[in-house]
């Protein structure tokens, strides 16, 4: 699709890194946001925010040509068991998952062409996991985002869907802040890998994925059986 254009968040590590690296390579045009640059070829651009500050995000992509697809990858992870929780860990959640996708989707959608995409990066612990209720609680916001912008942006033929991964070999799973929750290997015997996720994106936010709206797509090589 050499005249499409994204806008990626988290696009500098892990999954949103990934899913970069496939629309590029599929031909689309990138626009970049996260707090470290991250050079790549193809025809990309870097917008610098930091989505843990969501309230600078309308600024910071004020003057963007209309966008084809928003996909919000952009995440990190704090965990601790119930008694032992940070309130402003979920508040430094919440801004990163659920405020920077409400505040970037509001800004981008209503100039978004007809047949346009969003994609939201959730998890599959959004469903409930020990020592990450506050994590899993943002993650599960997005579903409520997701389905009901679905249902909002049906009649414009714009899809939204919902990507949850499992553990997924990322720099995430060495953060210090999500030591509390060891990594447990999936049933299938290795981590998730990041490209798999940007396959079932790219398909997503292809031609084929116009059939596909307000669903979650859990990624977790066996982890929920």
């Amino acid at each position: 699709m050499p005249d499409q254009h994204a806008v990626v968040t988290g696009c500098s590590s892990g999954i949103g890194l990934a899913i970069t690296r496939r629309l590029l390579a599929d031909g689309w045009a990138v626009t970049g946001v996260s707090r470290t640059a991250k050079p790549l070829d193809g025809k990309f651009e870097w917008l610098q925010a930091d989505l843990a500050e969501p309230e600078s995000l309308a600024d910071s992509i004020a003057g963007l040509r209309p966008v084809d697809a928003l996909v919000h990858a952009a995440g990190f992870q704090r965990t601790a068991p119930l008694g032992e929780l940070d309130p402003s860990a979920l508040s430094a959640m919440f801004d990163v998952h659920v405020s920077a996708a409400s505040i970037l989707a509001n800004a981008l959608v209503p100039s978004m062409p007809d047949g346009g995409r969003i994609v939201l990066l959730g998890s599959r612990t959004a469903t409930g996991s020990p020592g990450k209720s506050q994590y899993a609680a943002t993650k599960a916001a997005l579903m409520g985002l997701g389905r009901t912008w679905a249902q909002e942006l049906a009649p414009r033929g714009i899809t939204v869907n919902v990507l949850s991964p499992g553990p997924t070999d990322t720099p995430m799973l060495n953060d210090p802040g999500r030591a509390a929750t060891p990594v447990r290997m999936p049933a299938l015997g290795a981590l998730v890998d990041p490209d798999d996720v940007a396959a079932l994106a790219a398909f997503l936010l292809g031609p084929h994925g116009k059939s596909i709206t307000g669903q979650n797509y859990v990624i977790c090589g066996g982890a929920s059986l």
